[in-house]
Formats: C-alpha cells, structure tokens, sequence
C-alpha cells in the first residue's frame, strides 16, 4: 500500500465508526478535555520495505501527550498476539497505547481527563 491508499482507508474508517468510536469521539474532539487534540483514525508507518509501507491505524491519537487510544471490539479477543507486537512496535515509536473495551467509554473519557 502506498500513502495515498493510506489516507483512503483512514478516511473510510472515519466514515464508519463504531458507535462507541462515535461517543469517545463526541467527548474528546474539538479540545474538548484539557485542550487536548485528539486525531481519529490516525496513520503511523513504522516500515518501509521494497516500496511497500507498514502501518497501523491508531483509533485516537493525541501527539502533544504521545498517546494512542484503542476501543476494542471482540475482534480483539481473537487477535491479542497481534495487538501486542503491535503496542510494542509503537511503543519502540515512544508512544504509548492505552486500550478499553468498547463498553468502557467513560474510562476511557476519565483516562483523557487525567493526562
């Protein structure tokens, strides 16, 4: 994939969101939560091989605290070694992923707060 199929498939992601991406979404847009900015669907490249270009899409993401925020649906009870090589690539990226099921909003919404 290049960039632009990137940008293309975050920007579906945008348009579809879970309902609970849509009420995380809700609470923290717009600097909402201590002036925080909180991108959706956000792109990280960590390689770069033969032209093609590896990458996760984070949920939410707020560069000034360095910090990805992930909703996880049941998919993410069949995946977890998945999601753990994952975290650690982005953790080698300093950044830190923080995950909440998706009944866990509100947890989610008081992780924010507290940054």
């Amino acid at each position: 994939m290049n960039k632009e199929q990137i940008v293309k498939r975050c920007r579906r992601l945008r348009r579809n969101q879970t309902e609970s991406e849509e009420i995380f979404w809700q609470q923290v847009r717009n600097r909402k939560i201590n002036d925080l900015k909180f991108l959706r669907q956000h792109p990280f490249i960590y390689q770069a091989v033969n032209f093609k270009l590896y990458y996760f899409i984070a949920d939410f993401y707020c560069a000034e605290k360095k910090v990805i925020i992930e909703l996880d649906g049941k998919i993410h009870e069949e995946q977890k070694e998945y999601d753990e090589k994952r975290d650690l690539i982005l953790k080698e990226m300093n950044l830190k992923v923080i995950r909440f099921k998706n009944s866990e909003i509100e947890k989610a919404v008081d992780f924010v707060r507290c940054l």
